[in-house]
């Protein structure tokens, strides 16, 4: 119909489509339209007991975009932003929301705080298991093969780069190192000429 000369037919009328279809039009009453309370204004049938709830107080400053006049009542305080990610996403919202900038600089950040926390693991001792992170191993216990085969499943047509682009940072790391273990250094050069 669309793009044509001539004008589509209109909707039936409310009646018509009332005695047609059942049920319908059954909201277009004020009485009958189940959020009716909730729109109209009635401070005292809320319960409320204030005009602007309590504030959660702040340990630390907190971010704010600048879009909003003050920091919502209640937030969250579950990771508190530290390390060189909290100052950049402090930075981050220095800027709107609606610029790039301010959603780019919190990607970095949250790519930064991964950093940070796996050397922190690793500082402390204990590194993350990258192998038990995939999941690989319950391929095996949890009949993986069988689940992929058969099946018309999205992921089975990705899955032979997936073990490459998992691999292959993990390879160039371990191949640098032992290029660099291995090569000949000046000091060898002198011991072997000796």
């Amino acid at each position: 119909m669309a793009y044509l000369a001539q004008k589509p037919p209109l909707a039936p009328p409310s009646n018509e489509l009332r005695s047609r279809i059942p049920g319908w039009g059954v909201d277009l009453d004020p009485k009958d339209r189940p959020a009716v309370p909730k729109e109209q204004f009635k401070p005292d049938a809320t319960g409320a007991h204030w005009d602007f709830p309590e504030r959660q107080p702040a340990r630390w400053p907190r971010e704010k975009s600048p879009e909003h006049a003050f920091l919502t009542p209640v937030f969250g305080t579950a990771c508190p932003p530290s390390g060189i990610s909290g100052a950049i996403r402090r930075y981050a919202y220095r800027f709107s929301e609606g610029r790039t900038s301010h959603w780019l600089l919190l990607l970095m950040a949250d790519r930064i705080d991964v950093m940070e926390s796996r050397v922190g693991a690793l500082l402390k001792g204990r590194p993350d298991s990258r192998l038990m992170e995939t999941g690989v191993l319950s391929e095996f216990k949890r009949h993986g093969l069988r689940s992929r085969l058969g099946h018309h499943r999205a992921d089975v047509k990705h899955q032979w780069i997936d073990v490459l682009l998992f691999a292959a940072p993990y390879l160039a790391v371990t191949a640098g190192a032992l290029y660099f273990a291995t090569r000949r250094t000046p000091a060898r050069r002198i011991l072997r000429d000796r």
